[in-house]
């Protein structure tokens, strides 16, 4: 039995252009093309279909798609990956919902209170985060660094990443403690906040000058670092970027 790729579509919800784009990058190649010029598709084509799809699912680009698909011997024990990964991932997305959703009670019980002072585990903000979200922002800027605080991240324990986020986020809402309380990003409270957090981030690899500014440059650009930093107070993250220009203009040069 045989579908047609205005059949394929309708069905799969991927649209007929980019079931084009698929065949032509050899990612999905039609089982054929009909007389009327309209590639079809065959059952096989449409679990590997449902495979691209999964893989999408769990933020694959296409041609890791294609090498993960290209390299497998075993379609049913391939499909058994795949569910692991998206149980895993649902478990993660519950968790984060579960997180949003206390953070909402909580304020919403303190509604008019001060500052942060209801959070008694602020760290509780960011279960079920993934870690990894700026992997590709950080392999394309710094490459060799990158890949240098992958293999230093490998060697911790999970009691040290645990260890480690809390202490982040502990000197975050100290940095927006001095914020709140109008401290100027030169003063010497504020430098040696970021002094620590510089210190923190050469355990895994050591930016200069540069790479220390446009890591605070990207607090504020990326949406999802300023949302993650203004979570523990507005304007956050532009404190940061100014107080990291500081230090290494004065520091790092």
């Amino acid at each position: 039995m045989s579908w047609s790729i205005v059949e394929v579509a309708r069905m799969s919800g991927v649209t007929s252009r980019t079931l084009r784009h698929y065949d032509e990058i050899g990612l999905l190649p039609a089982a054929g093309v009909r007389s009327n010029g309209y590639r079809y598709y065959e059952s096989d084509d449409l679990l590997r279909l449902q495979q691209i799809r999964v893989l999408r699912e769990l933020d694959l680009g296409l041609a890791e798609i294609q090498a993960i698909l290209d390299e497998q011997s075993d379609q049913v024990e391939a499909l058994r990956g795949h569910h692991a990964r998206l149980l895993r991932e649902r478990d993660r997305l519950t968790l984060v919902a579960h997180t949003v959703a206390r953070t909402i009670e909580e304020l919403e019980k303190h509604s008019g209170d001060s500052e942060m002072s209801h959070i008694n585990r602020p760290e509780n903000l960011f279960e079920g985060f993934d870690p990894t979200e700026y992997d590709d922002e950080a392999r394309e800027r710094w490459p060799e660094q990158w890949q240098e605080s992958k293999d230093r991240t490998a060697a911790m324990t999970p009691a040290d990443i645990e260890r480690l986020q809390h202490e982040q986020t502990a000197a975050m809402i100290r940095m927006a403690e001095l914020m709140s309380a109008g401290t100027e990003v030169g003063d010497p409270a504020v430098q040696a906040e970021i002094d620590a957090a510089y210190r923190t981030i050469c355990t895994m690899w050591t930016p200069d000058a540069t790479a220390f500014k446009c890591l605070g440059d990207m607090y504020v650009d990326d949406p999802r670092f300023t949302a993650t930093y203004d979570k523990i107070a507005l304007g956050l993250a532009a404190y940061y970027r100014d107080a990291m220009a500081v230090y290494a203009d004065s520091m790092l040069l």
